[in-house]
């Protein structure tokens, strides 16, 4: 059976009982304490990245503008195109003799 393969069991945590009060002795509660707020931290922080993150992946929200606004602004924004007024070329002289072929 693999070390720690199929879960933590009874053994398993008798085993890092043993070790924890070994190396903590008396202040097993206070390294405990520690460890808790440490972990509560922790998950502070990463929810808040979340957040943070879920907030940049959303699309902005779209305004939208008032009816005076876009007034004001599609009169002030507009260019007038302007062309040059259409003017026939001026009539040749129609009395003029066109060449004859000989």
């Amino acid at each position: 059976m693999p070390f720690f393969g199929g879960g933590i069991g009874a053994p398993e945590l008798l085993i890092f009982g043993t070790i924890a009060l070994l190396l903590f002795g008396k202040r097993l509660p206070e390294v405990a304490r520690s460890l808790g707020q440490g972990v509560g931290q922790f998950k502070k922080g990463l929810s808040g990245l979340q957040e943070e993150f879920n907030k940049a992946s959303e699309p902005p929200p779209k305004k939208k503008p008032e009816p005076a606004a876009i007034a004001a602004t599609a009169d002030d924004d507009r260019e007038e195109w302007s062309a040059p007024a259409f003017s026939p070329p001026p009539a040749e002289a129609a009395t003029e003799k066109q060449p004859e072929h000989v």
